[in-house]
């Protein structure tokens, strides 16, 4: 019996046009009256996600950050895995030698150092304010990951995985969409995320029902005693589902819960 459903935002329950469906809101608010908590588990900022929830009207704790941060919605952290201050060090100077793009995210404040198309195009999208610093006057010792943008061309995108999982095998290296590149350290997945919370309600991982649509929702769905996959996911992520259901805006999440959970 599934007790917790872990799910991804973006692409999974949240199509990009930015609406959700009637569907998927009257789905969750059924899972949170028979008592199956619903967690969010994202890429995103803790704030920008808590907005998310509020969106919802949930009330369990937000992962955020791909895994790197669970925080509840009374401010109490749960959870904190940080980018180690050399390799943010490393990833700064390697995007300015390269002019790539990158958002910073420093004690839940999104930073760039540049009001450029991608930050603007970036926080528009995701409602969040941004502050614009140079980066060497900011404290390093508390990023939660770093995220590196190139709107124009995800092959590029494709590449900065590829050569940089190579150089820092230490670090978690993923693409979370066709256009962003996330680095974080190893223990801020949404698979830790998710086996933390489990833990910490006394849950068993058959009890757990897993869900996304991008390379960065394969460690979530390793989480689930039940993973699915968005029929919009990328193939990387499909491979690793126990089940592909239908696409974001076909109300793909709502088909695969009334198929697994009990409602």
């Amino acid at each position: 019996m599934i007790k917790l459903v872990a799910t991804d935002i973006d692409g999974t329950i949240l199509p990009y046009s930015g609406e959700f469906t009637d569907e998927v809101k009257n789905c969750i608010k059924k899972l949170k009256a028979n008592n199956i908590k619903v967690v969010i588990v994202t890429g995103r900022m803790f704030e920008g996600a808590k907005k998310i929830a509020q969106r919802l009207d949930l009330d369990t704790p937000i992962v955020s950050y791909n895994g790197g941060y669970i925080k509840t919605l009374s401010g109490e952290i749960l959870y904190e895995k940080n980018l180690p201050e050399n390799y943010a060090k490393d990833l700064i100077k390697w995007a300015r030698e390269n002019n790539i793009h990158i958002n910073l995210y420093a004690d839940d404040t999104l930073y760039s150092e540049k009001d450029d198309d991608e930050i603007k195009r970036y926080s528009e999208y995701q409602g969040l304010s941004y502050t614009v610093k140079n980066f060497s006057e900011i404290s390093l010792n508390r990023i939660h990951k770093i995220l590196a943008i190139d709107y124009t061309n995800a092959e590029k995108v494709t590449s900065w995985v590829e050569t940089m999982s190579k150089k820092y095998p230490d670090l978690y290296i993923i693409k979370s969409t066709p256009f962003f590149c996330e680095f974080s350290t190893k223990t801020a997945t949404k698979a830790c995320a998710v086996e933390f919370l489990t833990q910490y309600w006394g849950l068993k991982k058959e009890e757990v029902l897993t869900i996304g649509d991008q390379d960065n929702d394969i460690e979530l769905l390793k989480a689930g005693g039940i993973s699915v996959g968005m029929g919009n996911g990328t193939e990387n992520l499909k491979a690793h589902a126990d089940y592909i259901t239908d696409t974001v805006d076909n109300n793909g999440f709502v088909k695969a819960i009334e198929k697994f959970v009990k409602i």
